[in-house]
């Protein structure tokens, strides 16, 4: 595959795109697509295959300080994608993705299903239902009709692995607060959240889009369809069993419960995957210990490497998707069997 990207400036000191040295494997620029021109010139640029947008402000508790840029971000970015997908001429299959908190959390102990209810409590919440409405929208009123394009939505549990600094996340707040030696502050120790390393999802982001490829545009199980990625039920814990876990990996983690969060967040939030696996023959591969150790070992060879080039890290992160396609492959093998 020839991979293109387009994105606002890095997010993060350090970030792993620039730590792994990204830019010279895959062509990259630099713009905000919320907007107006920004994605639909690079569109032009490529005319590519396949288009995965996954561009978006993803965080709860900044969507508190910055909500007009969540919501330019999540909804006008998403809109913009759609809008220069309508004008496309070229064949192209887009897949776009969201978010598990795009459903209305009613604190159920069931997985939420990809019928079940939109919206949010929180501004973070309520961009990715209402990007949700809007690519509907948009698929229902001018990209069904259209031959040469196909479209997915996809909805993700919580993504953790390594590679991500990002503010106001429980793995690098974990892994900053070891590197410091300073105090771990917990928001919300006993909420359940859908566990999953970063490649589970997209894989199924890849079979998803492979799966539309082969597929018409008049083909109503899948065209315009929504999936959720998640892990196996088995695999949705509380916060308190991987900061255990981390207590076991980093040394001196000194974790502190803080006793008021300033903002709502969802306490239980479970997914429903049964329509990935059935519709697209897709199922996590991963259980939470595996899950949980990958991600560390992560941080914790690119921590032991001090000064760590971009060929280490770029060779660290290569290693675990190797390691991930090939444990992918074996279990696939056991359910065929």
């Amino acid at each position: 595959a020839e991979v293109y990207g387009i994105s606002k400036s890095m997010v993060s000191e350090p970030n792993h795109f620039e730590a792994a040295g990204l830019g010279a494997v895959v062509d990259s620029a630099l713009g905000d697509i919320s907007d107006p021109g920004v994605f639909s010139q690079r569109l032009l640029e490529v005319s590519p295959d396949f288009v995965f947008h996954m561009a978006a402000q993803p965080l709860v508790p900044l969507s508190y300080k910055e909500p007009y840029e969540t919501m330019k971000s999540n909804i006008m970015g998403t809109t913009l994608v759609l809008d220069a997908l309508r004008e496309h001429e070229q064949a192209c299959v887009a897949v776009i993705i969201t978010s598990d908190k795009c459903y209305e959390n009613v604190e159920t102990y069931y997985g939420y299903r990809e019928d079940d209810k939109l919206g949010g409590a929180d501004p973070y919440s309520a961009s990715k239902a209402a990007a949700e409405i809007v690519t509907s929208a948009y698929f229902r009123s001018f990209l069904e009709s259209k031959e040469n394009l196909r479209v997915g939505v996809t909805r993700a549990g919580n993504v953790i692995g390594g590679g991500d600094w990002a503010d106001a996340r429980l793995i690098p707040d974990i892994v900053r607060s070891w590197q410091a030696k300073q105090q771990l502050e917990i928001r919300s120790p006993l909420a359940t959240r859908p566990w999953q390393h970063v490649l589970e999802p997209l894989s199924g982001y890849l079979q998803l889009a492979e799966a539309l490829s082969a597929t018409s545009n008049k083909d109503e199980w899948l065209n315009g369809q929504a999936f959720n990625f998640g892990p196996a039920a088995e695999a949705v814990h509380p916060v308190t069993d991987l900061v255990a876990v981390a207590n076991t990996k980093f040394d001196g983690l000194d974790v502190h419960e803080l006793e008021q969060v300033e903002f709502h967040e969802a306490g239980l939030l479970k997914l429903c995957c049964d329509k990935a696996y059935s519709g697209l023959d897709w199922s996590a591969t991963l259980d939470f210990d595996e899950t949980i150790e990958m991600t560390f070992e992560w941080y914790m060879q690119f921590y032991s490497q001090q000064g760590a080039s971009v060929e280490s890290v770029l060779e660290l992160s290569t290693s675990q998707l190797e390691s991930y396609i090939a444990k992918a492959s074996e279990r696939s093998k056991s359910w065929t069997a």
